[in-house]
């Protein structure tokens, strides 16, 4: 359907007259006239009867006009969904419990005004894909893996070097420590279900494993994040590896601590990524909100993988 006829029809409706029409939609009365007669040829029927006092709605006429403006508001909306600046701005963070999650919940604090629509998608070439298709604006991941660099389309910017922490059940031999060196964790298991091979966080650990020498594990069902807890505290034989900025609760009874890993620490790099021809006005507020805060720590005493280094 010509969504101008139906346009103009609305605006003859309201006016009472074709002449005031023009006026209000800045085109001549000939046209207007024009636009109502294919309304009426394509619906086969008379919208309006000219008295002398202008135009009428026929029964017709009058049945279409409510529905008319339901027309003319549905495509407004649909127009406003994909017109940046009138739709909430898309963003990925991966899990609601981690760190990205949390620099998103400050931003929304900062800028209340900002609608915002967040989505967990599951790896970087998922996210990547999803932000060169329009799906979604933008992304916090570790940006890339070895051999896989951003497509050209795709920028991205440190936002975030997160420390891994050590979490320990009371009864693990290292659970009265305040902090641990990386050489101290060697031998000791570290049970990590949720590393899915083939994405950026399972490279990362790889890495980790090949620099430091340590037993990370990744066996048995991803249940979730309740169940690891349950394990962890349960299991004096196991640890396993958080972000500080992780927000994890769990019951009193568990016990589990939170240690500090040194010389150096493991830092998690979270990377903002965009698509370059995004022109969401709110994406250039949120990264100037991410960019106005601390990224990294000191380097001599920190430890990323090579790959995520450049970036």
């Amino acid at each position: 359907m010509d969504f101008d006829a139906v346009r103009t029809f609305v605006a003859v409706a309201e006016a009472g007259q074709f002449q005031e029409a023009a006026a209000e939609l800045s085109i001549t009365q000939q046209a207007v006239s024009k636009r109502v007669a294919a309304l009426e040829r394509n619906l086969g029927v008379r919208l309006f009867a000219r008295t002398p006092r202008g135009a009428e709605l026929t029964i017709d006429g009058q049945a279409l006009l409510p529905q008319a403006r339901e027309l003319l508001r549905a495509a407004e909306r649909a127009i406003a969904s994909v017109r940046p600046g009138h739709r909430p701005l898309r963003v990925d963070v991966i899990a609601s419990r981690l760190a990205t999650s949390g620099l998103i919940r400050g931003f929304h604090r900062a800028h209340p005004e900002i609608e915002l629509d967040v989505m967990k998608l599951f790896d970087v070439e998922t996210a990547v894909a999803a932000l060169r298709s329009g799906a979604i604006d933008v992304s916090f991941r570790a940006v890339a893996m070895p051999g896989r660099p951003l497509p050209e389309d795709v920028e991205s910017v440190r936002v975030l070097d997160e420390p891994l922490q050590l979490l320990t059940g009371p009864a693990h031999k290292l659970a009265s420590a305040r902090s641990v060196t990386v050489a101290q964790l060697a031998g000791h298991r570290i049970w990590m279900p949720g590393i899915a091979p083939g994405t950026e966080w399972a490279a990362y650990y790889d890495d980790l494993v090949a620099e430091f020498g340590l037993t990370i594990e990744a066996t048995g069902p991803n249940l979730g994040a309740d169940d690891l807890l349950d394990t962890v505290a349960d299991t004096p034989a196991l640890a396993t590896f958080i972000g500080e900025q992780t927000r994890l609760v769990w019951p009193t009874g568990h016990g589990l601590r939170r240690i500090r890993v040194t010389d150096p620490t493991p830092v998690y790099p979270h990377s903002l990524l965009w698509h370059r021809d995004n022109r969401h006005p709110a994406l250039a507020t949120l990264r100037g909100h991410l960019g106005a805060k601390p990224v990294g720590h000191d380097t001599a005493r920190t430890w990323t993988p090579n790959w995520a280094r450049n970036y």
